[in-house]
């Protein structure tokens, strides 16, 4: 779930509702939204009108004469300006030779990792809550995702390590660090262990990055360069959006002069 706090960002979730791509999530609080069908329905909704290549990973970012290229595999990508909104460990390494004052930036910046469990069951878990949350177990948060607005099907469970127990598990493969997280959920709300249907992991390398508060997003008009992204302003989507929306602020001027 996503929290809107901030009155710019309060506007944006009333329209993506009105849209029917975001909802409130009582369970997991007051100012608590979830995406509609899904956690990308947002994402989705605001690239609808634009032309955005997914699953595409850019590797190196290059400099042609006054502009710019972005190499992604077999694809080159070209543009006058660049704006870079990847996490902050990504960033450090794009930018390395080619902006090293914001590579330094990014590289000042240490994300904490997390594992997160799906799990899908033939039958409701003898839990009252929808949602489980603790400071000390090494399951830190976890939803019955299927009580989500907008979603059906069977049982399913959302569960997020902690950061340190996601540290411990790193290295391991998937299905091992599932299987654990699993149980240990099991123990850390005194649940019945029962046996999925599906059961899958995603490790999260970057989830939660210490923060430059304050920073918001840097734009280097010389280079018609910008880097944006929650590492600068604050470990939420909220703060993923107020600083793109801070980058797009600092953009908009010298394209509005070019047009004149």
């Amino acid at each position: 779930y996503f929290i809107a706090r901030d009155p710019a960002f309060r506007e944006t979730v009333a329209a993506w509702e009105q849209a029917g791509v975001a909802a409130r999530w009582p369970a997991a609080g007051d100012d608590a939204w979830v995406g509609t069908p899904g956690m990308n329905a947002c994402v989705k909704a605001m690239a609808d009108s634009l032309d955005v290549r997914w699953g595409v990973r850019a590797e190196q970012i290059s400099r042609d004469g006054a502009g710019w290229n972005v190499h992604a595999g077999e694809e080159c990508f070209s543009a006058a300006t660049l704006l870079v909104a990847v996490p902050a460990e990504q960033a450090a390494v794009l930018l390395a030779d080619v902006a090293p004052g914001f590579a330094a930036l990014a590289a000042s910046v240490a994300s904490a990792p997390c594992w997160a469990v799906m799990a899908s069951f033939a039958e409701p878990l003898a839990y009252a809550s929808d949602t489980f949350r603790s400071d000390t177990a090494s399951v830190s948060w976890a939803a019955r995702n299927s009580a989500k607005p907008g979603r059906g099907g069977s049982e399913a469970w959302v569960i997020h390590a902690s950061p340190a127990r996601s540290r411990e598990l790193i290295d391991l493969p998937k299905n091992e660090a599932a299987n654990i997280l699993l149980a240990e959920f099991f123990d850390a709300t005194s649940i019945a262990p029962a046996a999925p249907t599906h059961l899958d992991a995603h490790r999260w390398l970057y989830a939660l990055p210490q923060a430059l508060m304050g920073e918001g997003a840097r734009f280097d008009p010389a280079l018609r360069l910008g880097i944006a992204g929650d590492w600068l302003h604050s470990p939420r989507v909220e703060g993923a959006w107020l600083s793109g929306r801070a980058l797009a602020q600092a953009v908009a001027p010298m394209l509005a002069a070019q047009e004149v």
